[in-house]
């Protein structure tokens, strides 16, 4: 029950922080957010107080069942404060915890405000974003490193996070922007056409890091060599997620190679309710497979890569 509970929150904690970072990335990058801003900026600012407010629910249930975890309680009614105070004052986790929740803090003061709209508005809920989903680097297998390789890994964790979050952020904001009620103006499909055609360089980019961050941590937690792969549950289970991603790979290839020029054709001929509607189901199916894929990373972080010998 423990460990359901544990993969549960470290999942809704990936998403909702890699969901604040990279949809507070797209509105500043993306040029749809400035056409009719009037209904794209308060649906995005609705979207993003509500990352925050659930972000500080989660961290804050986080802390207490990883406090449970670690003084051995049955139930949370058996913690003691000085066992809270010990993990949130005395722990690398603790401090990286208190860095999130202020992070978070600024960023709901700043999306509340009557600034949130301006450039340095949403570059700080941006910059609050990436903090706190940095912050999430020492909940993984990173922290069981020491020198160097305890660096190394972090900076590498962190960059797979903040490219995982920009890729799931433009998802969601795509998929948003193409609901038939947003789409009411020929101006609107150009401008959401033209920013799935720039989103071409940076969805490249953010593949480009998530591979090479993905093969620097399988070297630093398993090594040179494929055994754990098939031996060990987190082999099996990584494997599952290495075919979910070279799925959502073909998702994003059939987007940008297939659907996107299919959209631009469209326009020319006024006829794209079809071509919105195929674009529209392929982003909410890469969208799905992505959070299987962040539902395999909750549970590989709770196991030990150890290849698992055979009983008796």
């Amino acid at each position: 029950m423990d460990d359901a509970l544990n993969i549960t929150l470290r999942l809704a904690l990936y998403i909702d922080l890699m969901l604040l970072f990279g949809l507070a990335a797209f509105r500043l990058y993306s040029p749809v957010t400035q056409v009719a801003p009037e209904r794209s900026i308060p649906r995005f600012n609705a979207l993003l107080v509500t990352g925050v407010m659930l972000g500080v629910l989660l961290s804050a249930l986080g802390m207490l069942q990883l406090t449970k975890t670690m003084s051995g309680a049955s139930d949370f009614t058996e913690l003691h404060p000085h066992m809270l105070q010990m993990v949130l004052m005395e722990t690398d986790v603790g401090h990286t915890w208190w860095l999130r929740v202020a992070a978070l803090a600024l960023a709901a003061i700043v999306a509340l405000g009557a600034g949130r709209d301006s450039p340095v508005g949403q570059w700080l809920v941006m910059l609050c974003g990436a903090i706190a989903l940095a912050t999430l680097a020492w909940s993984g297998h990173g922290a069981m490193d020491d020198g160097y390789r305890r660096y190394l890994h972090f900076t590498s964790d962190i960059a797979h996070l903040l490219a995982a979050g920009g890729w799931l952020g433009a998802l969601l904001a795509f998929a948003v922007l193409l609901k038939a009620k947003y789409l009411t103006a020929h101006q609107q499909l150009r401008a959401l056409a033209q920013a799935l055609r720039g989103f071409e360089v940076t969805g490249t980019l953010i593949v480009v890091v998530l591979v090479l961050t993905g093969v620097v941590n399988y070297l630093l937690i398993i090594g040179m060599t494929l055994e754990p792969l098939t031996n060990s549950t987190y082999g099996w289970l990584l494997s599952l997620k290495l075919i979910l991603f070279a799925g959502m790979l073909v998702f994003a290839a059939l987007n940008r190679f297939q659907l996107s020029p299919l959209l631009e054709a469209s326009l020319q001929t006024g006829h794209y309710k079809s071509a919105v509607n195929a674009l529209r189901r392929s982003m909410v199916l890469e969208l799905s497979v992505a959070v299987l894929v962040l539902g395999l990373v909750a549970w590989l972080g709770t196991l030990s890569p150890e290849v698992e010998l055979p009983s008796g």
